[in-house]
């Protein structure tokens, strides 16, 4: 598995984000070495990344992506064969891509570094709905046949925890097989009975073949119950909640 850097441009177009999305209060999980919260620092947008690998070796992440990309070219190149080559114009203008990216995010996690916190599914370190939007790409679904059901369950209840108004997830196929996720109708009706509506919406991004949609989780009027698996012991918000403060 190697460790991506997307872009904004890239997240802009998974998640269909409009200027008015991002408007709003956006956590990225998990971020990985992306240069989303880099750049939407620049932009002024209120982004904040979580991930496992944030713990320790921060910003060695963004190396890691530009050492393996290059030493896994060979690889690259037949693990894509067939993939739409309409983002990137080949394997080695991904590289440059995915190492310009990294950079950013190396850059930004040393002069920002609270914007860059320390979590994992399914226990995340925020209180409940710290969050208007939250984006999630290629973990859920992604790794289907590695991940079971109950973690799938239980992460999608933990996204929409903390999400005020929506949760965005991409893609809904498993990188392995190529195949839309099994369980995703189940899982869908099972957020529904606890007041968790959601819908599959094609975007304008497309890498895999058919890897063209996201699922969308609508949050606005769902009340998480008491949690069963609080995140690590003692911990607190790392971040301040710009719509708390607003009063909005």
């Amino acid at each position: 598995m190697l460790v991506s850097a997307r872009s904004f441009a890239e997240y802009r177009a998974m998640f269909a984000l409009d200027d008015r999305d991002l408007e709003q209060r956006v956590l990225d999980c998990p971020g990985g070495a992306a240069s989303f919260v880099a750049e939407a620092g620049r932009r002024g947008i209120d982004a904040v990344a979580v991930d496992r690998q944030y713990a320790e070796n921060r910003e060695e992440l963004g190396l890691l992506v530009e050492r393996e990309t290059a030493f896994k070219r060979e690889l690259l190149v037949r693990q894509t064969e067939g993939y739409v080559w309409s983002w990137y114009a080949d394997v080695d203008d991904l590289i440059r891509q995915w190492t310009a990216n990294a950079r950013a995010f190396r850059a930004d996690i040393a002069a920002r570094p609270h914007r860059y916190v320390a979590g994992s599914l399914p226990g995340l370190p925020f209180a409940d709905d710290s969050f208007d939007l939250v984006l999630s790409s290629h973990l859920l679904f992604s790794y289907g046949g590695r991940l079971g059901e109950e973690f799938h369950r239980a992460a999608l209840a933990e996204l929409a925890r903390v999400a005020r108004r929506e949760v965005r997830i991409f893609p809904l196929v498993a990188h392995d097989t190529g195949e839309r996720y099994a369980g995703l109708d189940r899982l869908r009706e099972e957020l529904a009975a606890l007041g968790v509506p959601s819908r599959t919406e094609r975007v304008a991004y497309e890498f895999r073949p058919e890897e063209n949609e996201m699922l969308v989780l609508s949050t606005a009027g769902h009340r998480a119950p008491a949690r069963t698996a609080p995140g690590p012991a003692g911990a607190v918000d790392p971040v301040r909640w710009r719509h708390r403060e607003a009063g909005a």
